[in-house]
């Protein structure tokens, strides 16, 4: 089977551009371009993709992406992908049923367990998830950053996210559509929030809009803007602002 580029990117939640600049960089090839010019992709294609859409929702940039397509095939690394989301899905489930017990522990006025109120919130976690994704020096210098903060600035840089958050939730009430001056000016700011944590004045452009693919697809994230579809919104903001940041 094959399928056109425009109902690849419809299903994938892309745009036909960022199709076509993964074929540019090497990382995604059409199955064929037929006599008109019309990108077609087949099942290995789609498996690619698919392949390529995970890394991006956990950050990962292109050439590191590149890197990974080339060092494993798309089999082995859709396996590996696959244990890293069910264990993800299983550390969610822990959480939604320790904030059951705990709201069914205060609406009764029952005691709580400290072993069930905190199941799955090991912050420890975090520091192998994000060694895993990007680097032990990723998370010692996010701490070092983090650490090496007065309370005003640490205080003073949440309150930035909150603000951005809130500001996205009333253009997306308001149904401002995502390119729009004012939502990109959001994502603007957003983007040199990022920047600020990542402690670089200029943010890979394609970790940025990875970054609003992991928004989506972790209720964690997602639960900062708002829900999934919230997620949704800042995502696909995040990716207009990419897309028109890289075509400058």
């Amino acid at each position: 089977m094959e399928w056109s580029i425009q109902r690849i990117a419809k299903l994938a939640g892309v745009s036909s551009r960022t199709l076509r600049h993964y074929d540019a960089v090497g990382i995604l090839a059409p199955a064929r371009t037929d006599a008109g010019g019309m990108r077609w992709y087949d099942e290995a294609s789609l498996t690619r993709l698919q392949r390529i859409l995970l890394l991006r929702g956990l950050g990962v940039g292109i050439p590191a992406i590149a890197e990974s397509l080339e060092r494993a095939s798309d089999e082995e690394a859709l396996a590996a992908h696959l244990v890293d989301l069910e264990r993800e899905a299983d550390r969610i489930r822990r959480q939604i049923r320790a904030v059951e017990q705990t709201l069914r522990a205060r609406e009764e006025g029952a005691a709580m367990a400290a072993e069930q109120a905190l199941d799955g919130f090991d912050q420890g976690q975090y520091e192998q998830e994000v060694t895993e994704r990007w680097g032990a020096k990723a998370w010692q210098d996010g701490q070092a950053w983090w650490k090496g903060m007065t309370d005003p600035d640490r205080a003073a840089f949440q309150q930035e996210h909150l603000d951005i958050a809130a500001g996205y939730a009333a253009a997306r009430a308001a149904g401002e559509p995502v390119d729009s001056e004012g939502v990109q000016a959001l994502a603007e700011r957003h983007y040199r929030w990022i920047g600020a944590g990542w402690q670089t004045a200029e943010p890979d452009l394609d970790a940025f809009a990875g970054l609003g693919e992991m928004y989506v697809a972790d209720e964690r994230f997602a639960a900062n803007y708002g829900g999934k579809e919230g997620a949704a919104y800042v995502r696909d903001a995040m990716r207009a602002f990419a897309e028109r940041r890289r075509a400058s």
